[in-house]
């Protein structure tokens, strides 16, 4: 199921709006206009005429949501980052990079670049707000002057929340560039996602002593912990990698299968052969991959009358022999696949699954 959808381009990059992003627009719409001055709509009457602000309201915050994510993606660009696509989610915004920058320097503007956008924004709309208000007596009590107002100090606070020195936040990215000018960047990292796990407990702490105790604290501890603990293994496992080739990690005994099997005969070849995906090849030639969750999609009655050929993935993600194993783990996590097809002149030399690079990142780490 298509879960984005493309809505333009900007600097060259694909904007996307994931459905979550639908409810979101959506609640945050009602969240506004339930909520009195200064910082809703809840008083406006008609009642319509407040949704109707509220909703505008979170178009725009959305588009400065989006306005913060190209100021990090014009820097990505600048130091030579390819930039996948923009995507606007239930959260917020997530520019998709092929890698950051290696320098700590160039980390640092990158990580930077979003929140000054957010504060810039900010200040132009206070200033705006304050200029008219010297030109037009009673613009304060106006529902401009509110809305801009309202936008205005959310892009403060969101300029502000992404300094806070943890991943995922920007500032967590910021202070790990500070660590690498002095160390290696994998120990860097680790650092820098250790602030953020502090960070995170303390967060806990304060939500649970609240009074009445604040679950949207333990929600953002849980999501700055998740963050710090996902960038410390991801960082770790592409800078161990770099330096190993796919064809040093790679099984070289392929074993595939038919499209004409059906799925009953391929459940007993998978618990005969001990592997959950196959490469599937008609006549030496690469018709697809089958796995065991193309199986397990079919229910038992199904299976003898279901061929290989009906579930297959026909397009099938491959990469080189010469590749490194990081950019082999890149691709598995950027194309959610379990295992690689290594091709080389057009034929089939081996299969990379995520576990042959787990098994090779616990050998290195020893």
């Amino acid at each position: 199921m298509k879960t984005s959808f493309k809505i333009g381009t900007l600097m060259g990059i694909p904007i996307l709006i994931h459905i979550s992003f639908l409810i979101v627009l959506f609640l945050f719409a009602f969240v506004f206009s339930s909520v009195p001055e200064p910082v809703g709509f809840a008083d406006v009457q008609p009642a319509i005429l407040g949704y109707g602000l509220s909703l505008m309201l979170t178009i725009l915050l959305f588009t400065c949501v989006l306005l913060h994510e190209l100021g990090h993606s014009y820097f990505a660009k600048k130091y030579g980052v390819e930039i996948n696509n923009i995507t606007l989610f239930l959260i917020g915004g997530v520019s998709s990079m092929e890698e950051m920058p290696r320098e700590p320097a160039q980390e640092a503007k990158m990580a930077f670049a979003g929140p000054f956008v957010s504060f810039l924004i900010g200040g132009i709309l206070f200033g705006l707000n304050l200029v008219i208000d010297m030109m037009v007596a009673g613009y304060s009590t106006t529902i401009p002057y509110r809305l801009v107002y309202i936008l205005a100090s959310i892009n403060i606070v969101l300029g502000a929340f992404n300094l806070i020195p943890a991943f995922p936040m920007d500032g967590g990215r910021i202070l790990r560039a500070f660590f690498a000018r002095h160390m290696n960047y994998i120990q860097a990292t680790r650092n820098a996602a250790n602030v953020g796990k502090f960070f995170a407990f303390l967060l806990a702490l304060l939500g649970i002593l609240s009074n009445p105790w604040n679950p949207w604290l333990l929600l953002i501890a849980v999501f700055v912990y998740m963050g710090a603990s996902g960038e410390e293994r991801s960082t770790a496992v592409t800078r161990t990698l770099e330096n190993v080739k796919v064809k040093d990690v790679m099984s070289s005994d392929v074993i595939s299968v038919s499209p004409e099997m059906n799925l009953e005969e391929l459940v007993q070849f998978m618990f005969d052969h001990k592997h959950m995906g196959y490469p599937v090849i008609q006549h030496n030639v690469l018709k697809g991959i089958v796995t065991f969750t193309d199986v397990h999609k079919v229910t038992q009655l199904d299976r003898i009358s279901t061929l290989v050929s009906d579930v297959m993935t026909r397009d099938v993600v491959t990469i080189s022999p010469g590749d490194n194993a990081a950019e082999a783990f890149k691709v598995l996590n950027n194309n959610n696949v379990g295992r690689l097809v290594v091709m080389e002149d057009g034929e089939i030399i081996g299969i990379l699954s995520r576990t042959d690079l787990m098994h090779t990142m616990t050998l290195l780490s020893e």
